[in-house]
């Protein structure tokens, strides 16, 4: 005769007969609260222009950049992520600290909306600024000069919390941007404001909707000297480490979907708050997909969503932010 077990068999399938028990037991929850929406506004434009290759998404003017804000309010997003796209540019970006850039003119506007009831957060990086599309300044032979953009990005951080940011976010993967920009801060009597650090920012394919949207594609070469190799893994917990060492805040691991075991290693090893950007590309694949009609769009979302918050990530800046809001 077959030996009885020491204990009842175990039936999992117990925890899933009924939505309300799954509810109940539900390991990992998505909130509206969890959501960050990146915005484009864009300098010298009458009216919103569509970005074609992310549907739904648009190139903002001041005054649609308001409503939109509004609206993302007014379905529980907590925070935004500003990204700007100017009139002119130039070899060192001087329109991302310009007292009338347009993300400091955006930022003036929202924070007179909204006041605190919103978190605005500032991307600070140069390549929507510079006529070569780099994100730092370059020297002669064209690379990049590492110490020369960091008093760049200062003079950026010290422009975007003068203008109402809540929170800088340094996304050029320059060493020690995060230590300029905290010394930039301080001095500025701006101690209060924190630094959201792009601290595993990888050299992926899946910008390109974004290239569109900022406008912002490097017109020589490409990024890999600065941001890192898909590859890696290790390597963005000694990037994670050094912008935590110089002062950051909170931290970020981007791309996200194609990124969750370095998710996961980051948020296991510094237990600080920790952002995961679902960028453009993975963005743009469900919609694609769903558009096809081989995929449930929602669900698609929503369980994605999920999968990143599972992985460690206790913010997720995604352009379904206003989506996925409405349905949480």
């Amino acid at each position: 005769m077959p030996v009885p077990p020491p204990f009842p068999i175990s039936r999992p399938r117990r925890l899933r007969g009924l939505p309300a028990v799954r509810d109940m037991v539900r390991e990992v929850t998505l909130d509206r609260r969890d959501l960050i929406a990146p915005l484009f506004v864009k300098q010298g434009i009458a009216e919103p222009a569509p970005i074609s290759s992310m549907p739904g998404q648009y190139q903002h003017t001041l005054d649609s950049l308001r409503k939109e804000a509004a609206e993302l309010a007014g379905v529980g997003v907590p925070a935004l992520l500003l990204f700007g796209v100017p009139g002119t540019k130039d070899g060192v970006g001087t329109q991302a600290f310009a007292e009338e850039g347009i993300v400091q003119q955006a930022l003036r506007a929202l924070r007179a909306d909204l006041g605190d009831d919103m978190i605005l957060i500032a991307d600070l990086c140069l390549c929507e600024y510079t006529d070569h599309g780099h994100c730092g300044t370059l020297r002669p032979d064209n690379s990049v000069d590492n110490d020369a953009t960091l008093d760049i990005y200062a003079r950026t951080a010290v422009a975007q919390a003068e203008a109402g940011a809540h929170i800088v976010a340094p996304s050029g993967m320059m060493d020690g941007q995060v230590a300029a920009i905290r010394r930039a801060l301080d001095d500025a009597g701006a101690a209060d404001r924190l630094i959201l650090a792009y601290a595993a920012k990888y050299a992926s394919s899946l910008y390109g909707p974004f290239r569109e949207a900022g406008e912002g594609a490097p017109q020589f070469g490409d990024r890999t000297g600065y941001q890192m190799d898909p590859a890696n893994s290790d390597e963005a917990l000694r990037e994670t480490a050094l912008d935590v060492a110089e002062g950051a805040d909170m931290v970020m691991v981007k791309p996200a979907h194609a990124y969750l075991d370095v998710l996961w290693r980051v948020k296991q090893e510094f237990r600080l708050p920790t952002a995961a950007y679902h960028v453009s590309g993975e963005f743009a694949m469900i919609k694609a997909a769903a558009e096809k009609g081989w995929i449930d769009h929602d669900r698609a979302m929503l369980e994605i969503l999920t999968g990143i918050r599972r992985a460690g990530a206790d913010t997720v800046i995604t352009y379904f932010a206003k989506d996925a809001a409405r349905l949480l």
